[in-house]
């Protein structure tokens, strides 16, 4: 990994978040990549959700922008596998629920792109003050 590839990386988490937070399709479509694919594990039940459905869930969701929530993320890890290619943890609030997002990362045409995310629920119904 060189030090110039963490500012596009960086660039990319952001787009994520704020992607979620605004529920903006224009900014999902630009951080995650066409064949990406979803993955949550539940009590021993695997859920595999294809881009396209996840991006027909967010496109129904009102914003938590809109519901006055502010943004609410923390990057918790980063690991470059290589200068193409990292993994990221981060805690992200949407609404009432907390998930911890595990995003696999790889630079597509210059820019890095999700390619997958493993993700799990950790808090819900949780209210915040």
């Amino acid at each position: 990994m060189t030090v110039t590839s963490m500012p596009s990386l960086i660039q990319a988490i952001e787009l994520y978040c704020t992607a979620l937070h605004e529920c903006s399709l224009a900014k999902f479509d630009q951080v995650f990549h066409p064949s990406c694919s979803l993955f949550d594990s539940l009590d021993g039940v695997l859920t595999a959700m294809p881009i396209a459905e996840y991006r027909a869930v967010i496109a129904q969701r009102a914003s938590p922008q809109s519901a006055g929530q502010a943004r609410d993320d923390a990057l918790i890890s980063l690991d470059f596998l290589s200068e193409d290619a990292a993994v990221v943890k981060l805690r992200i609030r949407i609404h009432d629920h907390v998930f911890l997002d595990h995003l696999s990362f790889a630079r597509v045409d210059h820019r890095f792109m999700i390619v997958a995310k493993v993700w799990q629920e950790i808090t819900a119904h949780v209210k915040w003050s």
